[in-house]
């Protein structure tokens, strides 16, 4: 039964991540702290971004969870901060990887859910589009279109 609440626990966490990035995205990257996340919308080749900062923002609650988690042997603490931990790596393999090349591997790797929510993701940074603030999940309307494209054969 534990194994099972553990397991639900990383899933819950990783899913509630993505609300915690969009509304962070919304409400401080490009609120209060724009001065920090401003110099990702510039896309100019830099491998190191001030932006970056907010790797290490999100990054210490999964530390502090992990940690306390073993160190306390409680289980739950340890699931939250692994389902923590496994959002950012989506995060990174996602936005940082694929989107934007920082890394350059995976360039050649696309189905439908990846083209939707990279043009959503894309159109993000155009400064004269309507913003959306999702990384992992984009709005509907951007899955429509590949569907659509899908069956009338482009």
């Amino acid at each position: 039964m534990e194994t099972s609440v553990n397991l639900l626990l990383v899933i819950l966490a990783f899913f509630f991540m993505e609300f915690v990035a969009w509304f962070t995205h919304k409400y401080v990257m490009h609120g209060f702290m724009w001065f920090f996340h401003r110099d990702h919308h510039i896309r100019d080749g830099r491998k190191i971004e001030w932006n970056d900062i907010f790797a290490l923002i999100f990054a210490t609650p999964s530390i502090l969870l992990i940690y306390f988690g073993v160190m306390n042997p409680n289980s739950y603490l340890l699931s939250i901060g692994i389902g923590i931990m496994l959002y950012g790596f989506a995060y990174f393999m996602f936005h940082d990887v694929y989107v934007h090349q920082r890394v350059p591997v995976l360039k050649n790797f696309s189905n439908r859910y990846l083209r939707a929510t990279v043009k959503a993701h894309l159109e993000h940074h155009n400064p004269h589009a309507e913003y959306n603030f999702g990384f992992l999940v984009a709005p509907m309307k951007y899955y429509r279109e590949e569907f659509r494209k899908r069956k009338s054969g482009k």
